[in-house]
């Protein structure tokens, strides 16, 4: 059986989890939120855009 999730909602989860169980507080995880927000409108979003996407691209073929 095959589960498809996109990625911000297993990195919502992993927030929500650094929140409730390891004591990380709720701005910290907003401030995390807004740097990538605004990292994601400079030159370096296609790079980072590219090595996501080889990575989950790794992670998809090992599973096969």
């Amino acid at each position: 059986m095959t589960v498809s999730l996109p990625l911000v909602v297993v990195l919502g989860f992993f927030a929500w989890g650094a929140v409730k169980f390891l004591g990380v507080r709720t701005w910290i995880v907003a401030l995390i939120a807004l740097f990538g927000f605004w990292l994601s409108h400079t030159f370096m979003a296609p790079a980072i855009e590219s090595g996501t996407r080889s990575g989950v691209d790794v992670i998809n073929d090992s599973h096969d």
